[in-house]
């Protein structure tokens, strides 16, 4: 068995954007096991204003550096915890929302963030079931008291990760549906909502031009005084249907193919990362003699200037890495699977 085979490998954090946070936005304690985050956003509301947590090249140059974690950031980072951005053919049918909800609370049990525990302020739906439809909504609005606003008092937040079923115009302003929350929608003024189609383009998209697409949604939100949760700050991210995070198109077709030919792979997430800054959108975990790197480089990159970007991850004596440059030309082939004998060394 190769080390990229073993259940543990990890790919070097500089081949994603984790490089860019490890140590500065992120900092573990191997004595305690306890991981503490910096982040770039506001956990509790002063008055009424919403904003975007706005991906790729728009976002802001205090939430883009490594030194905190933006709202996107944060989202995967958890999902990289949770080990959902790794596949295994055996895997296969059994990634469901109630895996993808153990696997992100049970991450973020020993993260504190802001001096206290993330776990404590993390809303993550639970399958509805109408027979439990009154000790669901109990569960649920014990854990949101937290976040109920008082006058005369700065609101608290709560973090909120859940598939999203539709963002769409309310009676008054507008609201989003999540799924397995079928009795309660989440209010988003006027000014998030239009900000949602500028900043998320490519997200929304995939999600509408695809049906088998996820849309999971991270929120910060709080309670109104009349009990309604209202979104203060949120982030998208698209996903197969395996719950494999995919940026767009292009990385969705990568990612089907993996999974189509039974590949075992680690997704690589982008974090705080500009859109434009090459990673690898995969790590194959079942070549010889090691990992292998893909890579696909955005449209709006040149080949010299993909080139230079990449230069870093070229080195001596290690394989070169994929590269795929879309949509000039066709997906070339992948690189080959390490044998059933070498495998199993």
């Amino acid at each position: 068995m190769s080390a990229s085979d073993c259940p543990s490998y990890e790919p070097p954090p500089e081949f994603s954007g984790l490089g860019q946070v490890l140590g500065s936005a992120i900092t573990e304690d191997p004595a305690t096991g306890e991981t503490t985050l910096k982040l770039g956003f506001s956990m509790s509301k002063i008055g009424g204003r919403s904003t975007v947590s706005a991906p790729g090249a728009t976002v802001d140059s205090a939430v883009s550096d490594g030194t905190k974690l933006s709202l996107r950031g944060l989202l995967h980072y958890l999902w990289d915890q949770a080990e959902l951005t790794r596949w295994h053919p055996g895997f296969a049918g059994k990634r469901s929302w109630a895996t993808v909800r153990r696997h992100l609370l049970r991450a973020a049990g020993s993260i504190v963030a802001r001096g206290s525990a993330l776990r404590a302020r993390l809303y993550i739906p639970e399958l509805f079931s109408v027979e439990q439809r009154d000790a669901i909504s109990a569960r649920r609005m014990s854990q949101w008291a937290y976040a109920v606003a008082a006058p005369g008092k700065p609101q608290q937040l709560m973090l909120m990760i859940a598939e999203v079923k539709e963002i769409v115009p309310a009676r008054y302003s507008y609201k989003a549906i999540v799924k397995h929350v079928p009795d309660q929608a989440f209010a988003i003024d006027e000014q998030l909502y239009r900000r949602l189609g500028r900043c998320f383009t490519a997200e929304l998209a995939l999600w509408g031009a695809t049906e088998s697409v996820h849309l999971v949604v991270i929120a910060t939100f709080g309670i109104s005084a009349t009990g309604i949760p209202t979104i203060a700050e949120l982030s998208l991210m698209p996903t197969t249907p395996q719950w494999l995070p995919v940026e767009d198109a292009f990385d969705q077709q990568l990612t089907d193919r993996l999974v189509g030919d039974a590949r075992s792979f680690v997704k690589g997430l982008r974090y705080n990362l500009p859109r434009l800054h090459p990673m690898a959108q995969a790590t194959l975990t079942d070549t010889e003699p090691e990992a292998h790197m893909l890579f696909v480089m955005s449209p709006g990159l040149s080949n010299e200037q993909s080139g230079q970007l990449l230069g870093k991850f070229v080195h001596p004596g290690k394989s070169a890495p994929w590269l795929w440059r879309p949509p000039s030309e066709v997906m070339p082939p992948l690189p080959a699977r390490a044998s059933a004998h070498s495998a199993q060394r």
